[in-house]
């Protein structure tokens, strides 16, 4: 397996990679030594393979001269270890590339996964010599060369997020303790990410306002540990409706099984999170995310009945207000949006991805 970078890439490739472990299979990482990979994959009891790499930029520059030159360098590097493999598994990100080159000039066989709805510059390229790439989105095989192999697993999510839906009960009864919230109000929570959305915490805030006096609603806040003070001090007053600001949250399995409104950006993790565990939602996508991934990632989402996606340029705190409490006393569209979220999820993404990475390494 190859690639990382952030989180994002590497937590969903560990899921795949636990998979193929209890199976039987061999599984090592190669990937940049200063991505979270070089962390994250040891911690998961996985041998890690550093490579030097940098990211490429769009335009001709020395700079994408020298990042593709250290890509060769390291793909030379890895082709004993690559040669020696029965698949390659591309996770996405600049670090994929060395062991799929390698891949390529070797002819082992190689599988990408592609998680947003815009595929990688990497992987775009990639594609022309792929077996096959897992996708997230539906849409995300429009943009790929003709003739590519696409099949759509869905994006891995924890086990313990997919066991939301079955276990919502008892999940939320602990999440009411856990969070100091009550069980009579309905609950909206926003989640910005691991690191937070200024701008969207700063909405937020002022849109605190805007539901004064609202004692059937509870907010739960997900600011990012360096963005608790944007939401802090509205959160302060003792009037409805009741908010609890959380820097981080480490039990997101209690956080959504307890939520009945979601307001996130829409990472290809975040949406799928949401989906598995039926949460309609609210989605404002990153508006400087590569070539609008994000956007294209809610839109997916949207068309499939599961939630509202509203551009950050347009999000005032009225119009989240507005949009919070029209869908908060709908609960039969709720209902429905919840429904759209399973129907589209794939909470089996795990298996899917090991069962093609297994038919190709045979």
């Amino acid at each position: 397996m190859s690639g990382g970078g952030t989180a994002g890439h590497v937590f969903p490739a560990v899921a795949v990679a636990e998979r193929l472990r209890e199976r039987g299979h061999d599984v090592r990482f190669i990937g940049s030594g200063s991505g979270q990979e070089a962390t994250l994959v040891p911690d998961a009891g996985f041998p890690f393979v550093p490579v030097r790499v940098s990211s490429a930029q769009t335009r001709i520059s020395l700079h994408t001269a020298a990042a593709l030159w250290m890509s060769l360098v390291a793909a030379r590097a890895v082709r004993p270890i690559v040669r020696a493999a029965d698949v390659v598994v591309g996770i996405g990100g600049y670090a994929s590339a060395p062991a799929i080159l390698a891949a390529r000039r070797v002819r082992t066989p190689i599988v990408l996964i592609e998680q947003n709805g815009v595929p990688g510059v990497v992987n775009r390229v990639a594609a022309r010599w792929a077996v096959a790439v897992a996708t997230t989105f539906e849409a995300t095989a429009s943009r790929l060369p003709s003739g590519t192999r696409v099949l759509r697993t869905g994006n891995p999510v924890r086990r313990e997020i997919v066991d939301v839906a079955a276990a919502r009960a008892e999940r939320r009864a602990e999440a009411l303790r856990v969070f100091a919230l009550d069980d009579d109000r309905r609950t909206v929570s926003v989640f910005g990410g691991s690191q937070g959305a200024r701008q969207l915490d700063r909405t937020v805030a002022t849109a605190i306002g805007e539901l004064r006096g609202r004692d059937d609603i509870q907010l739960l806040v997900a600011t990012g540990p360096a963005h608790v003070d944007e939401v802090a001090p509205a959160a302060a007053d003792p009037g409805d409706p009741l908010v609890r600001v959380e820097g981080f949250i480490d039990r997101m399995d209690l956080a959504l099984a307890i939520t009945d409104l979601a307001v996130a950006r829409a990472g290809s993790g975040t949406v799928s999170e949401l989906a598995v565990c039926g949460v309609p939602s609210i989605l404002v996508p990153y508006p400087y995310a590569t070539e609008h991934h994000q956007e294209a990632n809610g839109r997916e989402v949207e068309r499939a009945g599961g939630a509202e996606v509203v551009l950050e340029a347009d999000l005032t705190p009225p119009v989240l207000a507005e949009r919070v409490m029209t869908l908060l006393d709908d609960e039969p569209r709720r209902a429905a949006m919840a429904a759209a979220m399973l129907e589209w999820s794939r909470p089996d993404a795990d298996e899917r991805i090991a069962d093609l990475v297994t038919e190709v390494a045979a």
